[in-house]
């Protein structure tokens, strides 16, 4: 079996992908400095932490990305291996959603997330 030739476009996404997380981890590092959650806690607890909601969606706003990341992988993969045009120009769309929808989600207002860089 041969990769088409532009199947590296798919690898490029999927490397931007990979970048899109470190930059929300390191989102995610900073509001455990900001809003005083150690390590390990995952989650802050609201009768601990007057802040915990505006944490909890900085955590879980990545923490879904992570979750999607698996099947976004192997759907672009294989998609890629007979249309890696339209898989990689898809995969950048998603990555400009996926982007929107943490920053939507970072502002502590979780239906904010829904609003994909619309004004709400």
């Amino acid at each position: 079996m041969e990769l088409p030739k532009e199947y590296g476009y798919v690898a490029l996404v999927l490397v931007a992908y990979c970048f899109l997380n470190f930059w929300m981890a390191g989102q995610v590092g900073k509001a455990r400095k900001m809003y005083k959650v150690p390590y390990p806690t995952l989650y802050a607890l609201e009768s601990e932490n007057k802040d915990a909601k505006l944490f909890n969606c900085v955590q879980r706003g990545h923490q879904n990305s992570l979750e999607m990341m698996p099947m976004f992988f192997v759907l672009m993969m294989l998609g890629g291996f007979r249309h890696p045009c339209v898989c990689a120009s898809l995969g950048c769309l998603y990555i400009i959603t996926r982007y929107f929808y943490f920053t939507g989600y970072s502002t502590g207002d979780p239906q904010k997330r829904l609003s994909i860089g619309l004004v709400n």
